[in-house]
């Protein structure tokens, strides 16, 4: 009884075919596959080798004339491009043995596939955990293969992507494209190479945002990588953590590299992944510091306020944070505050606001609040816990005492905080973060005044900054 090898040849090039390749197709009494690729293997074939080809889409076709010949004692060797087990014809000849219970024996030798070679040819894209898709849907339907493009997305894998694009396959890349934009920045590296290892090779290096995927074609594959993959020097690169593990200075930032992960995997189960850049890493703040995953509901960052208020901070014009009560302006990041110039301050035991909540018969919160807009009329005022205290900024705005540089209206509880909060939404001309509803919190208001004053970060999806 004869025997059948499926052989991966490699992308193309005679040095990418292994030794044992080689010595299979030396032995060969016939080599089945697609005509395309018997160029790269003739100098290795016997004189009287045949070479059958039944075409392109008769795969099975080949399979059975293998096992036929293979069954009249002779060794055929069955050969795919790349690797024969990778979208090539190792299954489909494994599955035909079971299926016809044939004596045959059939082996399998390992080919460099093409994703291996373009990467090698790109860098070092590939260095930590992968996938490869195939955009093909002539054997798997099309749901299938969007359903594992999001879960590749989602679980944060530098993806190879085969048959990306041919004469009537030609939306389905822009699709994949789309889907990884819902879970990637824009900023990601993406490298496609064309003909990997043959004289037409053609080699690109570009970005998830302005990569074109009708400069691709069938004979193209496309790597896209993962949050963590950089550019350097022209090439790709995707770090496994070696220097994150050895560096002192990374050992110091475990905290932020913990923040960051965590805001990934927030954006990553995010019901709506176009939110605006200055609302999306409000957003991310508020849900990382509660797990209130309702917060995609009841935040309002109005028209651009984060923007604005960093654009306040950076231009030197905001100076002075003023909070409802001591928590919130515990949690504003010290480091930020430094670094900015700003200065954080609550008056609620302020000996003035004592003195005037007992004159007048209102809450130390609500009488700090008219003490701090009568010291700094124009600070950006946060409350995380008091809705008195926001009302009553309420009413010096429209009396024209205070001209705040912003509000972070967040009080918690049940009693006046919804009308509070409401209170706040006609100062149109202010840049206003609101928590709708009875939620909120110290801690919200805090982390919100920290997204303002790391928004230079967001595009990065960097946080943790001054922790």
């Amino acid at each position: 009884m004869g025997k059948i090898i499926v052989a991966g040849i490699g992308p193309g090039d005679a040095n990418d075919i292994t030794p044992a390749v080689i010595a299979a197709l030396n032995e060969a009494y016939a080599v089945v596959g697609y005509k395309y690729y018997f160029q790269f293997i003739a100098p290795y074939l016997r004189a009287d080798c045949q070479c059958i080809d039944t075409g392109m889409r008769r795969e099975r076709e080949r399979a059975s004339q293998a096992f036929e010949l293979a069954s009249e004692g002779k060794t055929v060797v069955v050969v795919s491009s790349g690797d024969a087990g990778i979208y090539g014809m190792a299954p489909l000849v494994y599955e035909m043995a079971q299926r016809v219970g044939t004596p045959v024996e059939v082996t399998t030798l390992p080919g460099i596939s093409a994703f291996q070679k373009a990467a090698a040819l790109l860098g070092a894209p590939i260095g930590h955990d992968l996938c490869t898709i195939s955009l093909s849907d002539l054997l798997t339907p099309w749901a299938v293969i969007e359903r594992r493009i999001r879960a590749a997305a989602q679980g944060d894998f530098v993806v190879a992507v085969y048959n990306p694009r041919s004469q009537g396959r030609y939306w389905q890349l822009h699709r994949l494209r789309e889907l990884m934009l819902c879970h990637r920045q824009g900023t990601t590296p993406v490298g496609f190479v064309r003909q990997a290892g043959r004289e037409e090779q053609a080699v690109e290096l570009t970005t998830l945002e302005a990569f074109d995927p009708d400069a691709v074609d069938m004979f193209t594959v496309v790597l896209i990588g993962n949050s963590q993959t950089y550019v350097a020097g022209g090439k790709m690169i995707t770090p496994r953590g070696y220097y994150h593990s050895d560096d002192e200075s990374r050992r110091e930032k475990i905290g932020q590299d913990i923040m960051t992960q965590s805001f990934r995997t927030i954006e990553g189960e995010l019901r709506r992944h176009d939110w605006p850049l200055g609302h999306k890493w409000a957003l991310l703040h508020a849900i990382h510091t509660t797990a209130d995953f309702d917060m995609e509901n009841i935040l309002n960052t109005g028209h651009q306020a984060v923007e604005q208020l960093y654009q306040k901070v950076a231009e030197g014009r905001l100076k002075t944070i003023v909070t409802d009560v001591t928590m919130v302006a515990s949690g504003i990041r010290k480091g930020a505050l430094a670094r900015l110039g700003i200065e954080a301050k609550c008056y609620l035991a302020d000996e003035r606001a004592t003195a005037l909540a007992d004159k007048e018969g209102i809450t130390r919160t609500q009488a700090g609040i008219r003490i701090a807009v009568a010291d700094h009329p124009d600070a950006l005022f946060a409350f995380g816990n008091a809705p008195t205290a926001l009302m009553e900024l309420c009413r010096l705005v429209r009396s024209g005492q205070a001209r705040p540089a912003g509000i972070i209206a967040a009080p918690v509880g049940f009693v006046h905080v919804e009308e509070s909060k409401h209170m706040v939404k006609p100062f149109t001309h202010i840049p206003t973060i609101i928590v709708e509803g009875r939620k909120g919190g110290s801690s919200l208001a805090a982390t919100l005044c920290n997204a303002i004053l790391t928004f230079d970060d967001a595009a990065q999806l960097m946080p943790g900054r001054d922790l």
